[in-house]
């Protein structure tokens, strides 16, 4: 080596580098013989860069043998899948392996980075995993280390890294350390870096430790457990050099003011991140009083609530503020106006109710310098605020709020513009001209009240990739002219408007697509042509947008990028292919609602499979003849499909939802179906299925089992709790079912709707079906299974998407006997119970008054009920249907707004029933008598006057009455025949009438006995 450095030296030492002086060849003349000096000049110089060359490759430094093997041993102690580390054997000098460099001059390493890569989400590379060896500590130095994003589950921080002396930079972010942090790191007094974030089992009982490290510059403590650190903010102000501090997800308690000195950190601090912690509006106190250099300060779903407290004054450095995600109201302060740096602000997501343009006067400062204006998500009202000097946005996100107006004219002014979302708002009048938006990414206005044409200007957004128009009121014609210029874009949504598209039929659009929404568009009667160009698209929306086409061939050559396709509520026709050949990517396909026809074809890469409602027919074999192995949804309903049920269940165990309702299947339900252990729900309901209903204890996610209006046969299976546990609809009305009802029903916890009508069960209600908690209590989740089939107040009707207000017991038009028990007055959030046409007998339960505040519909009609209708009746406010007909009830129907309000219908065929709204009158109700006291003597004297004068008066009326009544119509009778002939034809019609009326009732009873 230092040969080579003599030769280099002697060579520099030979050149003569005068022909760059400027002193030297002052005449602009140069003489062949200086022509030669000069070549021979570059000559040397090309010989002395190739000896530097040689002399520097064949001098370089190799690491030290004792460092290398140290490595060599720290790696034995590593699981390695990926073969990340393979270089460290192929290689003999450790400075060339992967993750390892070298300090030149002495060749030993000053740096381990073997971070995993969690950015590349299509790496299949493994993270390293197993145990770290002390073999580290002969790096002696080292000044980097960085293994985060690994996988050291279990372990404990080691002990041993606190005696690298030389250490500045530890990086040991989300590798799974549990246990305390060890005291030995106190003695890393040099580091500039610490990361010890997302290792979410690490105990930290104080921050007592971090006041070593004096020159710590970038600290990161995120999602660590920081609950108990009361004196948080006392710790972090010890740390002179702090420029970075992340400390989000740590669950910091809130500051306590008293507490703090006025200056709590030195003026250092630049970065402060205390996002998603809970907070209240005195933090902002304490950040006031905190570095006057801060840049950024992120406190986003900190829950803090009320205003922005008016302390900003001293923060006129801030650059970026996200107060995002919280509960913030009112406005902004008027201390943002000192803060002229301002480029990013960040308010989505909080309760800020201010006038938009208020709000926007307080950013004043900021005009020029602001970027990036987030107010999305917030009840800020007023029109679309002045924004002309703003001319520095690059992104405008003001979505969701209650802003309205039309849309500035001056849009086009913001040439830097990369993002313009407005959606979800109440914006109205006419699209703007697009022209002057030049660097416009990313155009958001859907649901809104647009309305008129879109300009042909947005055909000038050279960079638009994403455009989203839908749910306005634009019409008008779409054609080439609005894409001239758009061959960026990727995503285009114009759905729910009543537009049309006008291409010709030769057009080829300057884009190539990944989504397209056209939903309820006019797209035209045929299939756009243009869409056979776009080979990249992915998702693909065009329900009801008027086609009446059959799907063209060349269509299905998009199946090979595709992964949503939807052309439901449209009028297709003819026959689907068999697209298992093609289709290598799994999709989601949509036809419903269509007028396809034929068999259902191989369609073995579906995930989601919707041909309902269509005129498919034949069997179901293509099922079985190609599996569709990642299936999680196929809805087949409403088709004329037949023949029996496939066998082959067991290939699709991914299933979610089977829908194969309302065909004409026939044969009995095949036990396969127990293979189907994630299905949610099954429903094969208006088949003519025969044969017992299967048991389906192992479908354990089960949700609804709808098998109504078959012939299904046998008795009912027991339905175990602890075996479907999630069970909230059974439904198996009109089917040929016989036995009694099994205890096990009181075991189904989350039962919402129980349909067992139009069965031949018998035996007696079950006096546990009280132990069902759902009908009972209140069940927080969201209940969404699709439509539900139930009778509601004698109508059967499809019930929407959420259930979780719905409790329905309909065991209607069964052989059911014996009492309705005391027990079902305890299903306090039933609010429909049918018990109607079954053979109950004795008195309804007196307690319904305790569910007054649910229970809207009642049918106990057609039984053998007797006994008074209970007086607690009149206290279900909530009650809107009542039938109790064609019972044996007697007594007074109890008074009150609600049984008073009912049609007679709901009573009629109770024969001791009385009351309104009969018109039976109960006894001791012909007269009203006045209860009224009698004062004194000459009070009685006076009224017995009265009596005698109305007792005469009354017996006179009679009298002249009865004259008048009888003479007048017999009279007439005796002298006008064909009054008297009318008159007894009706009498003899009235006769048979009653006749056979008790004649059907008769009948009646004796068929129920």
């Amino acid at each position: 080596m230092v040969k080579d450095r003599a030769v280099s030296q002697d060579l520099y030492k030979f050149v003569d580098f005068g022909f760059i002086s400027p002193n030297k060849h002052s005449s602009t003349m140069i003489s062949l013989s200086s022509l030669h000096s000069v070549q021979l000049r570059f000559m040397c110089c090309f010989i002395i860069s190739i000896a530097i060359c040689l002399g520097a490759e064949t001098s370089k430094i190799l690491c030290t043998e004792k460092e290398r093997q140290s490595l060599l041993k720290f790696k034995q102690g590593l699981l390695d899948e990926s073969n990340v580390l393979s270089s460290w054997e192929s290689q003999k000098d450790c400075c060339k392996w992967k993750g390892i460099k070298c300090n030149n001059q002495t060749g030993h390493v000053i740096m381990v980075d073997l971070s995993h890569n969690i950015s590349d989400v299509f790496s299949v590379e493994q993270p390293l995993a197993g145990e770290i060896s002390s073999s580290l500590l002969e790096l002696t130095e080292l000044n980097y280390l960085d293994l985060s994003f690994n996988t050291f589950d279990g372990l404990k921080i080691p002990s041993f890294m606190g005696s690298f002396q030389q250490l500045k930079h530890l990086k040991l972010a989300s590798v799974g350390f549990v246990g305390p942090i060890p005291h030995q790191l106190r003695n890393l007094t040099g580091l500039h870096t610490l990361d010890l974030s997302m290792n979410y089992l690490l105990t930290v009982n104080d921050l007592d430790w971090l006041t070593h490290f004096s020159s710590l510059r970038y600290l990161n403590l995120t999602r660590l457990n920081l609950s108990e650190i009361v004196n948080w903010p006392l710790s972090m102000a010890k740390l002179p050099s702090l420029i970075e501090l992340q400390l989000s997800s740590t669950t910091l308690p809130d500051p306590i003011l008293s507490s703090l000195p006025l200056n709590n950190f030195s003026n250092s601090l630049e970065i402060l991140n205390l996002s998603d912690n809970h907070f209240s509006p005195s933090i902002f106190y304490w950040i006031s009083n905190i570095s006057s250099k801060l840049i950024h300060l992120g406190l986003m779903a900190c829950q803090i609530q009320g205003p922005i407290p008016d302390v900003f004054t001293n923060m006129a450095s801030l650059v970026s503020l996200d107060l995002s995600h919280n509960q913030l109201k009112g406005g902004l302060p008027k201390s943002f106006k000192n803060m002229c740096s301002l480029e990013s602000l960040n308010l989505e997501s909080n309760k800020f109710s201010d006038r938009l343009y208020d709000s926007i006067k307080n950013l004043s400062c900021a005009e020029e310098t602001m970027k990036y204006l987030h107010l999305s998500g917030n009840p800020f009202w007023g029109p679309f605020p002045d924004l002309t000097n703003f001319s520095s946005l690059i992104e405008l996100f003001i979505d969701g709020t209650n802003m309205s107006g039309p849309l500035p004219k001056n849009l086009s002014q913001f040439s830097k513009l990369n993002i313009l979302s407005l959606a979800y708002n109440q914006l109205n009048g006419s699209l703007p001209d697009f022209t002057g938006l030049s660097s416009l990414r990313l155009l958001f206005l859907a649901n809104n009240q647009l309305s008129g044409y879109v300009p042909e200007s947005i055909g000038k957004l050279y960079s638009l990739e994403v455009l989203f128009l839908s749910s306005n009121s634009l019409n008008g014609v779409l054609t080439e002219a609005h894409f001239l210029n758009l061959s960026h874009l990727n995503n285009l949504d114009i759905s729910h408007n009543p537009m049309s598209l006008n291409f010709s039929s030769d057009w080829i659009p300057p884009f190539q697509l990944e989504f397209l929404n056209m939903e309820s568009c006019n797209v035209g009667s045929e299939f756009p042509k243009w869409l056979q160009t776009q080979k990249k698209l992915r998702s693909l929306y065009m329900p009801n947008a008027t086609i009446s086409d059959s799907i063209p061939i060349w269509f299905w050559n998009l199946s090979t990028t595709l992964t949503e396709l939807n052309f439901s509520y449209n009028q297709i026709h003819g026959q689907l292919p068999n697209l298992s050949p093609k289709q290598k990517n799994y999709f989601s396909l949509d036809l419903s609602y269509n007028n396809l026809s034929g068999p259902i074809p191989l369609l073995s890469s579906a995930t989601n499979l919707i041909l309902s409602n269509n005129i498919f027919s034949g069997p179901l074999s293509s099922l079985c003849e190609a599996p569709a192995l990642q299936l999680f949804r196929l809805d087949l309903s409403n088709n004329r499909l037949s023949g029996e049920l496939p066998s082959c269940w067991i290939h699709y165990e991914t299933l979610l939802f089977l829908n194969l309702a309302k065909n004409n299947f026939s044969g009995n339900i095949p036990i396969s179906l127990s293979h189907l252990k994630n299905l949610v729900l099954l429903r094969l309901h208006d088949n003519n299925l025969s044969g017992e209903v299967p048991s389906l204890e192992d479908c354990k996610e089960l949700r609804v089992v709808d098998l109504g209006r078959n012939k299904l046969t046998g008795m009912l299976p027991t339905f175990q709790g602890q075996s479907l546990p999630n069970l909230l609809v059974l439904r198996l009305r009109h089917n040929e079912i016989h036995g009694s009802l099994p205890l096990s029903l009181c075991s189904l916890p989350a039962l919402h709707v129980l349909d067992l009508s139009e069965n031949n069960i018998s035996g007696s209600l079950p006096e546990c079906l009280n132990n069902i908690t759902a009908m009972s209590y209140d069940v927080n989740d969201n209940i969404i299974i699709g439509l539900v089939q139930v009778v509601w107040k004698g109508i059967e009707i499809e019930f929407g998407q959420n259930l979780k207000h719905l409790r329905s017991i309909d065991i209607s038009s069964n052989n059911l006997g014996g009492k309705i028990p005391e027990t079902f007055t305890s299903l306090l959030k039933m609010i429909s119970l049918n018990l109607s046409r079954n053979h109950l007998t004795g008195t309804i339960p007196e307690k319904f008054d305790k569910l007054s505040s649910n229970l809207e519909s009642v049918d106990l009609s057609r039984n053998w009920l007797t006994g008074s209708i209970p007086t607690s009746f009149s206290s279900l406010n909530f009650l809107s249907y009542l039938d109790l007909s064609y019972n044996s009830l007697s007594g007074r129907i109890p008074k009150g707004t609600q049984l008073q309000s009912f049609d007679a219908s709901s009573y009629v065929g109770n024969l001791q029933l009385c009351g309104q709204p009969l018109t039976e009158d109960c006894p001791g109700d012909e007269m009203n008598q006045d209860p009224g006291a009698h004062n004194g003597d000459g009070d009685d004297k006076d009224e017995g006057e009265d009596n005698e004068i109305l007792s005469f008066g009354f017996f006179v009326s009679i009298g002249i009455g009865y004259f008048i009544g009888f003479w007048g119509v017999c009279g007439t009778f005796l002298l006008k025949s064909s009054w008297r002939n009318a008159y007894f034809r009706f009498f003899d019609d009235t006769k048979d009438l009653v006749y056979k009326r008790i004649i059907v009732v008769f009948k009646t009873r004796l068929h129920r006995a």
